[in-house]
């Protein structure tokens, strides 16, 4: 399992604008294969920007690389350039190859 995660550092006062973005926008996620689940996160506000972060489970890291060079990737990741007065610097990626994962019994 791999786990890809973005943060992004929002302006204040604009976190029901970014938000509505993403429960607007197209993803392409359904039927890519090697996709798992999508959340997007909601993290602590600081003075000067509220947190957030994508945390999005593959199968494993290869799912995730053959999606970043699909053309699924592309239209999704299409209008990034948009609304950039969101935006306080851009999102900061981190990828999680999953050592040790235990659920409920």
């Amino acid at each position: 399992m791999f786990i890809a995660m973005n943060r992004f550092r929002i302006t204040p006062g604009r976190e029901q604008d970014f938000e509505q973005i993403w429960r607007d926008r197209e993803s392409y996620l359904d039927g890519v294969e090697g996709f798992q689940e999508f959340h997007l996160v909601r993290g602590p506000q600081a003075e000067d920007h509220a947190l957030y972060a994508t945390h999005v489970i593959w199968e494993d890291r290869a799912s995730f690389e053959a999606w970043t060079h699909s053309e699924q990737f592309k239209k999704a990741h299409a209008g990034a350039g948009a609304n950039r007065d969101l935006y306080l610097g851009p999102p900061n990626f981190e990828g999680f190859d999953v050592i040790l994962q235990q659920t409920r019994k």
